[in-house]
């Protein structure tokens, strides 16, 4: 594999490029790594994760990129942008939204309490006026592999053909899984979205799962209330790949007002998108079919985790 500074620019036709957006969720605060990992370089020219998740993405077809930020690092991330894609994908359009605490849902106000972002539901609400058509959501800080974008592309395409024939509703979505013994850091607790799925991939629940870490006795899952279960390693987990259409807007919205009604006060409380999905799943709103990928996965959680993202790009070089 060719790391993205050597990669050479997109020849394909345009119409060839798929009507699919890729909306990265970029505006993270970074609390467990320290700093901005977002475009912290981990690849031999400085690349940082998300430019290798675009160049699958765009390998497999996707026409627009939509970086979900926080103003204050969008010079930041215009500058990353301009030294790199500009000349390498020429055909393919980039947009930002800003994540904002202040963009709330009437009546509220922004509590003086809050300094951290709302969190990945409401990160994705930030994109509610720009994406129109079908698109996919993954976080800044990990890599998926190629085969997840191929696979939700092909998802997503079909659904969108099956729904302009009247033969679909648009609340069918996909979310890519990965095992989760295959995505603990060994420097710390993650968080993972648990997923319990039928013989035929379609998602019963998914439980957002904040302190998950390796024991001598196994894998662990600690809960709010000081206990913890143990986990095989052999459970399908979220790590925020999803395929959408923009049916999902209004019931985040809906959703969030619910959830501002009691957290509006709680300076730590987050707005999870695995928990909205998981809540239309249970009212029968919305069906998820779970496509597993056995690519390998890796993400920056903490520190420590930078020698091994950047060993493992390298040895997918070789």
């Amino acid at each position: 594999m060719q790391h993205p500074s050597s990669f050479p620019a997109y020849e394909g036709d345009r119409d060839e490029i798929s009507g699919l957006t890729l909306v990265i969720l970029a505006a993270g605060m970074g609390s467990r790594y320290g700093k901005l990992k977002q475009l912290d370089p981990v690849g031999p020219d400085g690349e940082a994760l998300l430019d290798y998740s675009i160049h699958d993405a765009v390998q497999a077809g996707f026409g627009e990129i939509v970086f979900v930020i926080r103003k204050e690092i969008a010079h930041l991330f215009e500058d990353h942008i301009a030294s790199r894609y500009a000349k390498q994908y020429p055909g393919i359009t980039i947009r930002f939204a800003f994540q904002e605490l202040k963009d709330l849902p009437k009546p509220f106000s922004l509590s003086r309490m809050r300094s951290k972002p709302w969190g990945t539901g409401h990160a994705l609400l930030a994109v509610r006026h720009l994406v129109t058509s079908a698109f996919v959501v993954i976080n800044a800080d990990d890599y998926y592999g190629p085969s997840g974008y191929l696979l939700l592309k092909d998802f997503l395409l079909q659904l969108s053909l099956s729904i302009s024939n009247g033969e679909q509703d648009q609340n069918r979505y996909a979310m890519v899984a990965y095992l989760l013994k295959n995505t603990l850091s060994e420097h710390g607790k993650v968080s993972r979205g648990v997923c319990r799925a039928t013989q035929d991939y379609f998602m019963i629940d998914i439980t957002e799962q904040t302190s998950i870490h390796k024991t001598a006795e196994g894998i662990v899952s600690d809960n709010k209330e000081g206990s913890s279960i143990m986990l095989t390693g052999e459970e399908w987990v979220s790590l925020n790949f999803w395929g959408f259409t923009p049916a999902i807007f209004s019931f985040l919205e809906k959703e969030f007002t619910d959830f501002l009604t009691f957290h509006l006060d709680d300076p730590k409380a987050e707005f999870y998108l695995p928990s909205v999905v998981n809540k239309m799943i249970h009212e029968k709103s919305a069906s998820v079919k779970l496509l597993p990928s056995q690519d390998p996965w890796f993400g920056l959680t903490h520190p420590s985790d930078l020698v091994h993202v950047k060993n493992a790009l390298l040895s997918l070089r070789n």
